[in-house]
């Protein structure tokens, strides 16, 4: 992201390097678009956080911002929606995401009681599944090998669809549920 206080047409995509830079320099605001569960289990110090699907919703700083996620799909997806809407300052979006940032040796903050994040507990749950199915298909009666193909074929689906339903349903356990 180049330093120009101008407004940006498109936006453009800054280095973990660089963001640092920036950060330390307090040139920039950064906003992490995840979900609050994502943030708090680990996040950029200093980062705000606006779920992608209250970004063009929210009251954002004035000034320069950059944009996270985990992997650029959603801050990409943010980017786009606040240039339809005509946000008056530049946009940037953090070349890689989160793991980007991790990779350039920087630290994230993880806010004390994060829960696990959610792909953990998904790939916990259908292990335990699966597991479960197993023994009880050779312990108690041979029927329980249906839940082994009902688990591998949920998450075939998952795969194919990007959709998880395994992943709504624990989101919305109780234990879930952060308030920033």
């Amino acid at each position: 992201m180049t330093t120009t206080t101008t407004a940006m047409a498109t936006p453009s995509r800054i280095t973990a390097k660089d963001l640092a830079k920036q950060l330390a320099a307090r040139e920039v605001t950064l906003i992490d678009v995840r979900e609050p569960m994502e943030y708090a289990s680990g996040h950029i110090s200093g980062s705000l956080n606006v779920p992608l699907s209250r970004i063009t919703e929210t009251d954002l700083p004035s000034g320069p911002l950059v944009l996270v996620c985990q992997s650029g799909k959603r801050s990409t997806k943010a980017l786009t929606q606040l240039l339809q809407q005509g946000h008056p300052h530049p946009l940037a979006d953090l070349e890689g995401g989160v793991p980007a940032w991790q990779q350039a040796g920087r630290p994230l903050r993880k806010l004390k009681g994060a829960p696990l994040p959610l792909m953990r507990q998904v790939q916990i749950a259908a292990g335990s599944l699966v597991l479960l199915g197993l023994i009880l298909s050779n312990t108690v009666a041979p029927a329980w090998i249906l839940l082994t193909w009902f688990v591998g074929a949920g998450l075939t689906f998952a795969g194919i669809t990007g959709f998880c339903g395994m992943a709504r349903l624990l989101a919305a356990m109780p234990w879930n549920k952060v308030t920033l």
